[in-house]
């Protein structure tokens, strides 16, 4: 599955989408969007990954948008198609993440950066604000205060602010990140999928509800994983001391 600006693969129940206009920065167009929306709905209809790992081709994650490219609906549905994924989605920020790029890693689960990388949200130096989930999700993440500032301010921060407020959950030499990044996919590759999908789950819309709700969800996605095979198959490896084969049934 692949297509001209986004290239998609899947190894050991992993997968792997790449931003490929290295050219630009990966700035996204009209054509990168559309294909990263087709990409993420086939993956989610697939339900063959444990994990999807995003990242950019060349030495850029995403710089921004065209400048030309002011069709705001394939901007918008291009992350939420990347938040839309059931499986855990981890940004792999290997070059600078601004503006849309940022907006796109925030919509992940989980990111991991190298230590020269940059980002933020300065759509305010043109008289802009953030249209893609930016004020959304980032104070979701960091909180207000610090959004505030991010973004009335439209500062650039480096890897390690930008680790020290939460935005990044890790930061690795360049030569490192690779590696890491390698590891962290062996590592979710052996886990439940049914067991991944519902954590995520049970975080993302609890993050929404009153306590009692999030309760409620987390206790019926637990009792939901009894009638999978991969609960019976880590009960049974547990038991015999042994590592389990989660096989997503």
């Amino acid at each position: 599955m692949a297509g001209k600006c986004v290239l998609y693969n899947k190894k050991d129940h992993i997968g792997w989408i790449t931003l490929n206009r290295p050219q630009s920065g990966n700035c996204f167009d009209l054509v990168m969007a559309q294909e990263l929306v087709e990409i993420c709905a086939q993956i989610n209809e697939g339900h063959e990954v444990n994990a999807i790992f995003l990242t950019g081709a060349g030495s850029s994650f995403c710089s921004g948008v065209d400048f030309p490219w002011q069709e705001k609906n394939g901007r918008v549905s291009a992350v939420e198609a990347v938040a839309g994924l059931v499986g855990p989605t981890i940004a792999v920020i290997n070059g600078d993440a601004i503006g849309f790029g940022l907006e796109l890693a925030l919509a992940c689960d989980l990111r991991l950066a190298a230590k020269t990388v940059h980002c933020g949200l300065p759509q305010i130096s043109e008289g802009q604000i953030p249209i893609n989930g930016g004020t959304q999700r980032l104070s979701r993440i960091i909180g207000k205060a610090q959004t505030l500032e991010m973004v009335l301010t439209g500062e650039i921060l480096d890897a390690q602010a930008a680790f020290e407020i939460g935005l990044i959950n890790k930061i690795y030499n360049s030569s490192d990140l690779q590696l890491e990044v390698d590891k962290l996919a062996a590592d979710l590759s052996l886990k439940a999928p049914f067991a991944l999908r519902y954590i995520k789950e049970a975080i993302n819309e609890g993050l929404d509800m009153t306590l009692e709700q999030g309760l409620r969800l987390e206790a019926d996605l637990y009792f939901l994983l009894h009638t999978t095979s991969d609960r019976t198959e880590g009960v049974k490896a547990f038991l015999e001391k042994r590592k389990p084969n989660f096989t997503g049934k």
